[in-house]
């Protein structure tokens, strides 16, 4: 990510310039939210946590990937660099576990290109437990898609419109009635309320908004975020993505905040670095024997679950993930070469060879 100017608290001494450590720190705990949801009870049934903190986790990384997006295409509009990027940052590893997932499913062929294209998420839906959880892959990736035909459009007066789109969409969301939903047009309000947190981070909605984060009381924000998630609140739903948006905000526009210790904790930050490992493969291994059994069977086999998800997430990032992010970088870096040189050089280079 590239940054004109980043404020002390997204940073760390030492650590690269465009590197955002306290959303590292807001990545690690999204993924664990998610983690405690789909593997461990959280509380009474009655009190319903576990229906809460799912959403919790998810709003929070679907805040910081509209940030981070908007963040990046601010300062590189660069539409190529950006879809190359992406990919090789998502698809390989989700197409390698669809291919693993998928036939554990006995998924028909509709199910494989529809998750393969990342549309599963639409009705009538192509999702199954093994790879249900794909269907926040397929926000994503038609957000990436949306956000990259309007800056190939309109530049970066494009981005200018994600405050009304977001909030286009949030009352899209209220006409409908869907306070809570997988479908992309019902909640891609929670990538775009981070787009306006990136756009404000930039100075480029004037100084009030910034203000208005500075001033806001964290510990308030994250109850009533937390409230909006639960899913007993009705209407108070539909302001899940900016309670977010302005949590995460107060620890990217001040100096200090209380949670600033947690967010920069090098344990965190290590699950952060992880975290799409853990996210695409803790179902899989969750549908093997380690997940199996009655509920006694299964909790005593949790710390092997845990264990191998973070084993098999670990070996996934470092080994698989990172080589094709680094290719996509070069490939990427490549063409870009190519499209910028004169026309005579990008002749000789087609001749030299690599």
């Amino acid at each position: 990510m590239t940054s004109a100017s980043i404020s002390p608290p997204a940073t760390v001494a030492g650590a690269h310039p465009n590197r955002f450590v306290v959303l590292d720190g807001w990545r690690g705990i999204s993924i664990l939210l998610v983690l405690a949801t789909h593997f461990l009870p959280l509380g009474p049934k009655s009190w319903q946590l576990n229906l809460a903190a799912g959403p919790l986790g998810m709003t929070i990384f679907f805040c910081l990937s509209g940030f981070l997006i908007t963040n990046f295409l601010l300062h590189n509009q660069s539409v190529i660099d950006f879809i190359i990027r992406r990919f090789f940052r998502i698809v390989p590893l989700a197409w390698l576990c669809l291919a693993i997932g998928l036939p554990m499913a006995g998924a028909n062929f509709d199910a494989y290109l529809a998750n393969y294209l990342f549309y599963a998420n639409l009705p009538p839906f192509w999702l199954d437990p093994v790879t249900g959880h794909y269907w926040s892959l397929c926000v994503e990736m038609q957000f990436y898609t949306g956000i990259a035909l309007l800056v190939l459009l309109l530049r970066e007066r494009g981005l200018l419109l994600i405050p009304l789109l977001c909030l286009f969409f949030t009352g899209v969301r209220i006409v409908n009635g869907e306070p809570m939903s997988i479908v992309t047009y019902f909640r891609v309000d929670d990538i775009l309320a981070g787009g306006v947190l990136a756009l404000a981070f930039n100075e480029k909605l004037g100084r009030a908004l910034p203000n208005v984060i500075r001033a806001a009381n964290p510990y308030v924000l994250a109850i009533f975020l937390l409230i909006s998630c639960h899913p007993d609140v009705g209407p108070v739903n539909y302001a899940r993505p900016y309670l977010a948006a302005l949590l995460v905000g107060t620890t990217l526009f001040r100096d200090k905040t209380p949670f600033g210790p947690l967010l920069t904790h090098k344990w965190l930050v290590y699950v952060a670095a992880i975290s799409y490992a853990l996210y695409v493969i803790h179902p899989l291994l969750g549908h093997t024997w380690l997940g199996s059994g009655e509920v006694l069977e299964r909790y005593l086999k949790r710390p092997l679950l845990f264990a191998a998800v973070f084993l098999a997430a670990h070996l996934s990032t470092f080994y698989f993930e990172h080589p094709c992010i680094a290719f996509g970088k070069r490939l990427s870096r490549r063409i870009r070469g190519r499209s910028n040189a004169p026309r005579g050089n990008r002749k000789a280079d087609s001749v030299s060879g690599p």
